[in-house]
Formats: C-alpha cells, structure tokens, sequence
C-alpha cells in the first residue's frame, strides 16, 4: 500500500498532537503523586473512556472484525460477563483501593499476607506487561511497515519512540488524556469503514443484516465447515460451551478488575470513589457497543465480499490467508485518500493506547512495590520521580528490543517464553485476592502454599499441553479452562491452609468483608 499525501499529512497530525499531549502534561509533573495518578483529580467520564483505550488494544480493531468475518459472534460471548464482573468490582473491590490512597494493587496484598506476596504480585505483573508490550509493538511495527514502506527496524523504533516520549514525559495525565483521544479515533475510524460498507451494498444496512441473519452470522455458534454448529449450553470441563464460556468471561473480566494494575491505577487517579464508579459504568456502556460494533463490522465485510467476490477475501475464508488481514486489506484497497489515513490512525490508536498504559503501570509498580519499598526507602519525593523516569525509558528500551527480537527470530520462542511464565507466575491472582477480600483467614504462609499449589497445577497443564506427559497424566479438561480451575485452585488451597494455621497477628478490620466471629 502507498499513502497519499493527504494520508500522510493525517497520520503526521495524530502523531505531533499526541505527542504534543504529553508535552503540555510534562509541566505538571512534579512529584510521584502527580506522575502515577494524577493528583486524584480525574472525573468519571474520563476515567472510563481511559478504561476502554487500556482494555481495547489491537484486538477490538484487528481480531474482532477477523473473527466474525470468518465465523460468527462467538468470541463475544465472555463479554457479556463485562457488567456483572464492573458491578462486583465496583462495590466489593474498589474499596479497598481506594481507602488509604493506594497508587499500586499490589499494596493491598502486604497488608493483606505480607511484603513477600506483594514481591510476588509485582513481579508476576511486570513480567507480563513486558511481554504483552514487545507483543503488541511488534504487531504495531508489521501494520506501520505495510501502509508506509518502512523496514522493520525502523517501524519498530518510530513507534516505540513516539509512544514511549508521550508516556515516560506525561506520566499517567498524558496516558489518560491520550487514551480518551485514541478512543474516539478507534470509534470514528470503524464508523468510517462500515459507512463506506454500507455504501458499496446496494441494499445497504438492511442487507447486511438479513444476508448475515440468514446464514447465522449474527449467531453465538461455533462455526465448523463454513456452517453455524449451535452452541451447547450445559456444564462441562472437557468441551467448550456457553454457559463455561460466560464462567470464562467472569473469571477474566473479575481478575482484571481486582488484581491488574492498569485498571487499579485508574481507581486511584479518580476524584473520588463515586466518581470511580462513574468511570466503570462508562468503561461498561462504552466498552459493550464498540466490541459489537467491530463484530459487525466484520459481519458486514462478509456480506460486502459475498455480494463483491473478491480473491484475497476468498484466500482468508477458505484458510490461506491470515483472518486478521481482512480489514488492513479493506482499509487499503477500497478506502479514499484521507479517509484511510484516518482509519489508520484509529489501528494505531488501538495499539498505542494498550502500551502507554502499560508503561506508565509498569513503572509505578516498578517503584511504588519494588524500589521504594525494598530497594531506596526512605529517599525524597524528587529522587523517586527521576527514577521513574528512568524506569519508564527502560521499560520503552525493553519494549523497543522485545518487539526487535520477535522480527528477527522465530516467533514461537518468544510467545511460548512469555506464555509460559505469564501462566506459571500470574494464574490464580483472583484466587489470591479472593481470599483476601472475602475471608479473615490466613496470612503468608497461607498464600504462598496456594500459589505453590497454582503453579504445580499450572505447570502439568503446560506440560499436558506440550505432550510431553504420558496419557495417563494428561490434563482430563479442556485447557480452556485452566485459568478458571487455577484460580479456584489458589482460592481453595490457601483457604485450607489458612484454617489449619491460624494468623500469627491481628487483621485489620478493613482488609476483608469477613466479618470478626468472637
């Protein structure tokens, strides 16, 4: 693909005003509390439209439409658990975040079961961020490197660049305040694409829909030999169903409402609790349509293709293309100059607005948990904000080299890695803060057992996985499910534990729900 002028001069614009957003922020930033939250002054609306550019990533823009387009809707079916998990958190979570001005999810956990288990909460986040954030620049690096003829190396590094300046200057007002802006652009640029859909088709919206009704494109249905399987509804561990698929979604949606720090950290930069919870219905009422929204924009696609045949569409539906090339192929053949610079922007908005915010969170937990606490106490608020921004540019360097080594070795060493220990490190954090939410039992010891216990369990699911196990002790469910029995694994294994050893000391009365039994 090559850009206009006009696509240039609107890429070119996106890119110096948010840029620009970080410059202007830059002022502000004199101490750690104005860097990693704000000075808790932001309103609610703000705050969740922060929400969404954090959790959309390059998934709403590229997978979503990719999916639908070449199946049906089942991949939004955990979506769905989205408000019930936001009402949970809003009113069970929140509160113990925002009673002694946290900036880290990690605090609650010392005062929880000990500075140990903090350690360990830091470091399995940062661990995750770090591989998340090569991820997605990489992915960014790939879509930078079609639509402007640029090597990998140098798309990888303009990227990274620019998002990382923006970030390590701005601190958490220029993440927020971007987010919001690369939001509406993600918003506009989709409307764009399904106006120009529906103005290729000659019955327009209405076709769209009973083209796709009619095949059950709209359907909650596994898709199997290019026909809608429909899905079963009933309790099972060793096939997928909705109703397991809606579990799924809860446990997801809960684990990133009460142990993730990029969501955490919104809390804490709100104005108040109220104006928190104001942020997480926005986050819901916003987040729901527009991952609908991008479904059927990929439904419509398939009807656009289905109408006007077209041999790329055609190599994506039978399997030897890439699903997710669907749209940056719509975008790039039968968009207007201008109009696809814009829509561009929006694919670079989704992907942006996910690294910033990890990031600025990984910094902050990086000195708020870690250096801070075991590492300089004790040092002046300035000492700690020059090396936040240290932190924050090494963390843009690891990112710079973590996406340069995805495109210059195989793939597959890298993701394996990264799942590997994001699921050895991270699975069963809900589990952990479950039971410091919901239980007056237990203490470090309680919760390092659970966590020994997840690992234990998540290490033969990986193993089960990899066949390197005999059959006799392969995992008897589908691995799907690992995530939802890991959790329930921590929760039930440190709670054991916790009964048959008491607390060594006494637990604050406003660290869990549990009420004190005399």
């Amino acid at each position: 693909m090559s850009l206009s002028p006009l696509d240039i001069v609107v890429l070119v614009g996106y890119f110096c005003l948010t840029i620009g957003i970080g410059l202007w922020f830059a002022r502000k930033n004199t101490s750690t509390e104005e860097y990693f939250v704000g000075g808790r002054r932001f309103r609610g609306w703000v705050i969740g439209l922060s929400l969404v550019g954090t959790s959309i990533s390059s998934i709403t823009f590229l997978a979503y439409p990719a999916d639908a387009f070449k199946t049906a809707w089942l991949r939004y079916l955990p979506n769905l658990m989205l408000p019930i998990s936001v009402l949970i958190a809003a009113y069970l979570f929140l509160p113990f975040f925002r009673r002694r001005q946290t900036i880290s999810a990690y605090e609650y956990l010392e005062e929880r079961f000990g500075p140990s288990v903090r350690v360990y909460g830091a470091i399995a986040f940062i661990v995750a961020q770090l591989s998340r954030l090569a991820m997605i620049l990489w992915l960014l690096s790939l879509l930078v490197q079609e639509v402007t003829g640029l090597t990998p190396g140098y798309a990888i590094m303009l990227c990274g660049v620019i998002v990382g300046a923006y970030t390590i200057v701005g601190g958490i007002d220029a993440v927020i305040w971007t987010d919001v802006l690369q939001t509406i652009v993600l918003l506009v640029g989709g409307i764009v694409c399904l106006w120009v859909i529906v103005d290729m088709l000659p019955g327009g919206l209405t076709q769209i829909i009973d083209t796709a009704s009619a095949a059950g494109k709209l359907s909650f249905s596994e898709w199997q030999n290019g026909e809608p399987t429909p899905m079963r509804w009933d309790l099972s561990l060793t096939s997928k169903t909705g109703t397991m698929m809606l579990f799924i979604g809860l446990t997801a949606w809960l684990t990133e409402y009460s142990s993730n720090q990029n969501t955490v950290q919104r809390y804490c930069a709100s104005a108040s609790t109220k104006e928190a919870r104001r942020g997480m219905l926005v986050c819901v009422l916003a987040s729901l349509p527009i991952w609908a929204f991008y479904m059927f924009l990929g439904t419509a696609l398939w009807v656009l293709f289905q109408h006007q045949p077209d041999e790329t569409a055609n190599a994506i539906l039978n399997g030897s293309e890439k699903a997710e090339k669907i749209l940056p192929w719509f975008i790039s053949e039968y968009l207007p100059n201008g109009i696809a610079g814009l829509v561009i922007a929006a694919a670079l908005a989704a992907a942006m607005s996910s690294l910033d915010s990890s990031i600025n969170s990984v910094t902050a937990v990086s000195i708020v948990d870690l250096y801070r606490r075991h590492l300089k106490p004790e040092q002046t608020d300035q000492h700690y904000l020059r090396a936040a921004w240290m932190v924050a540019g090494g963390v843009t360097m690891l990112m710079i080299g973590g996406a340069w080594w995805l495109e210059n070795t195989d793939t597959k060493t890298l993701q394996d890695t990264s799942t590997i220990l994001v699921s050895l490190l991270s699975g069963g954090l809900l589990g952990l803060y479950l039971l410091g939410f919901l239980t007056r039992q237990g203490d470090a010891r309680a919760a390092w057992f659970g966590i020994a216990g997840t690992m234990l369990f998540t290490g033969w699911t990986l193993l089960s996985h990899r066949g390197l196990l005999p059959e006799a002790l392969q995992v008897p469910f589908d691995l799907y499910y690992t995530g939802l029995i890991g959790n329930l694994t921590m929760f039930v294994l440190g709670y054991v534990l916790a009964r048959l050893l008491p607390r060594r000391n006494v637990l604050a009365a406003d660290l869990t729900l549990a009420r004190t039994t005399s």
